[in-house]
């Protein structure tokens, strides 16, 4: 069990555990879930019967049914509404992803997970298997299966590390299953149906690439999850935090920069630059609690640093604001979400002040202290200078000190109680008692500070203080996800290496070659890895005259199988031929439509008008890991052109055969 009481796997059908799945924990985040699953297709009848009463409504003619229609759109649009304002809700319920500790932290903001219908895999499959492969597709049950039960499990992933894993699992193993089964000029029929997390309309399309984005926009949902479940009070626990939400940033980045024309709204590049943006503010955000955490030696400095932290804090979650009060974000993204970050920028803001309040009003210099030193935090403090005398001045008259305090303070006072005000006005944060608590108790201090300084003699008029200057010690990063980290096993490994056996070419049927050897061998030079190439045939040979041909791949030896057998495990085989004779399979590669097909542009950039996504040719530079060692990455969204492991192509003439051939 995790701390939260997820269970940590799924029981399959074999009795194993599929680890970073928790479909049947009973925790309040799993609970949330499925009433979000269970609003979304909610929301899909109603769409369903909205589109049908619209269709109805233009087609009819008769006034009294388009009276009827017009009532029941009414009706629908009004169950839409509430629909829609109920899952606002559940993406509001941000307390149920936060950690359980009784500390008083601000809660973060964490992204719902995508939900995503069944689809059916198998029989389309099963189809190419037969027809593409010409293998009988019964004899892969066992794969289909397991391809099914890793699509079932990474839809509720566990809100950790091996979540994470799983998520990543699948949607590097969508690069062998793109390369297998969808070939650039077949639509092979396999709608992917996943709802907006933010709204819960639906969305549907064939292309291969919508599941994978949506896969990688869980990989970011589930990031910040995790990052919002942190135990903050611990420098661990902050580290930890900032870690989880600069991946977010760095996978919803990712998302953004590789895929265009998203189909629904939370992937669309506006709202994923504001989700970017929420994920980086919330690491500043972290960054100042470190701050707060650790301290410096010298208060006075540390108290500055403290002031500026908090000003940057305000500064990007005043951004964040910008961004989501514009169209078309504003139109749907969660009003509390809107609300939450106003009330942070406000309550960052008036932290931000009280602590050049506090370093200002308690100021003092020690035997070793530098003064030199904190004249210069003084004078990079503001944004203006303040009026009045000059720095030094104030840095050593007390007086003088406690009015630019007093005016910080005042001012401090004013933010907090507008971000309270603010805070007020949505009903869904009301309810939030912890985020109420962190205001009201910075509210208090802030007042409590200002009696303190204040005197009844004070009859001098309040100086305007300056804004704070916002500066860092520790700058945010985009972390883009390190696929690399999850190695997985082509789950049809058994068809046989991509480099031949993929979707996009094009193969002969096995032709078996019956080959007498005799004094010079059987006359034929081998070239390559998985499957061995015959690179050339020497002319009246005993491959010559068995109609063995040039550009011919081997794919078994006296029926044993070698698709994947390397060289020189085919030259060994050759060599304890006890016989005289051997029986090899070979095939034959459409060289010509290879070629072809290795020119068109991938599934993600020959897209229709009703396509999502578009490729990025950056994407084309980063490397596939060898497939025949177990692994793969699916970190390019166009397909590439496959040449064999040592360069050669598919047709070599005998008299370019170098010295690294092997001769038989």
């Amino acid at each position: 069990m995790t701390e939260s009481g997820e269970i940590e796997g799924e029981l399959r059908s074999d009795g194993s555990v599929r680890k970073g799945c928790d479909p049947f924990a009973q925790t309040q985040r799993s609970k949330l879930q499925n009433r979000r699953a269970r609003i979304n297709l909610q929301i899909n009848k109603e769409m369903l019967m909205r589109a049908g009463a619209e269709n109805l409504f233009r087609a009819t003619t008769n006034n009294k049914v388009k009276e009827t229609v017009a009532l029941e759109l009414s009706f629908v649009n009004s169950n839409l509404q509430l629909l829609k304002e109920e899952l606002e809700e559940l993406n509001s319920s941000v307390e149920v992803y936060q950690n359980e500790n009784e500390s008083v932290s601000v809660p973060m903001i964490p992204l719902g997970l995508k939900e995503t219908k069944d689809v059916e895999l198998t029989m389309p499959l099963k189809d190419l298997i037969e027809e593409h492969y010409n293998e009988p597709a019964c004899r892969y049950e066992k794969e289909l299966k397991e391809l099914a039960d890793l699509r079932q499990a990474m839809r509720t992933p566990t809100r950790n590390d091996a979540g994470i894993e799983l998520l990543m699992e699948y949607y590097n193993q969508l690069y062998f299953i793109d390369n297998r089964f969808f070939p650039p000029n077949k639509n092979m029929g396999i709608f992917f149906h996943w709802y907006d997390s933010l709204t819960g309309v639906p969305s549907y399309q064939r292309a291969l690439a919508f599941e994978k984005g949506s896969v990688l926009f869980n990989i970011g949902a589930l990031y910040t999850q995790i990052g919002a479940r942190q135990e903050r009070t611990t420098k661990e626990g902050i580290d930890q935090a900032i870690d989880a939400f600069q991946k977010a940033a760095g996978a919803l980045n990712y998302l953004k920069e590789n895929f265009s024309n998203a189909p629904s709204l939370d992937m669309s590049t506006p709202s994923l630059n504001m989700l970017v943006r929420l994920m980086i503010a919330q690491v500043q955000e972290c960054v100042f609690e470190n701050v707060m955490l650790a301290g410096v030696k010298d208060e006075f400095l540390m108290q500055l640093q403290s002031a500026q932290e908090a000003a940057r804090v305000a500064d990007v979650y005043s951004l964040v604001y910008q961004t989501m009060t514009q169209p078309p974000v504003k139109n749907y993204v969660p009003f509390s979400w809107t609300t939450m970050v106003q009330v942070k920028s406000e309550y960052f803001k008036a932290v931000s002040h009280y602590f050049a309040a506090v370093a200002l009003c308690d100021h003092t210099m020690g035997p070793d202290a530098d003064e030199s030193e904190h004249v210069k935090a003084l004078q990079q403090l503001h944004v203006t200078m303040p009026e009045g005398p000059s720095l030094i001045t104030v840095l050593k008259d007390n007086e003088e000190r406690r009015k630019l305090g007093k005016a910080h303070l005042k001012k401090a006072i004013i933010k907090h109680e507008e971000a309270m005000r603010i805070h007020s006005l949505c009903r869904i944060l009301r309810k939030m008692d912890i985020l109420q608590e962190v205001l009201a108790v910075a509210h208090k201090r802030s007042l409590k500070k200002y009696s303190e300084i204040d005197r009844e003699d004070d009859f001098f008029e309040t100086v305007e203080a300056p804004d704070i200057h916002p500066k860092t010690q520790q700058k945010p990063e985009i972390k883009t996800p390190n696929f690399s980290k999850v190695k997985v096993t082509d789950i049809f490994h058994r068809l046989g290496p991509l480099s031949v056996f993929s979707a996009k070419n094009r193969w002969s049927s096995v032709r078996d070659v019956d080959l007498e050897k005799s004094e010079k061998g059987f006359g034929f030079t081998l070239r390559g890895d998985s499957p061995v190439l015959i690179a050339g045939v020497v002319p009246d040979g005993s491959a010559d005259k068995a109609g063995l041909g040039e550009g011919e791949y081997i794919v078994s030896v006296n029926e044993q199988d070698c698709k994947w057998s390397k060289h020189s495990e085919v030259v060994q085989l050759l060599k304890t031929v006890s016989t005289e004779s051997i029986k090899i399979g070979v095939i034959t590669l459409n060289t010509t439509e290879h070629q072809n097909n290795a020119d068109r542009k991938s599934l993600l950039g020959t897209m229709s008008s009703a396509s999502i996504f578009s490729g990025s040719d950056k994407e084309n530079s980063r490397k596939i890991a060898d497939s025949s060692k177990g692994s793969g990455l699916l970190t390019t969204w166009n397909k590439r052109k496959n040449t064999n492991k040592d360069g050669s192509t598919h047709s070599v003439p005998f008299s370019s055969v170098t010295d690294d051939g092997s001769f038989y």
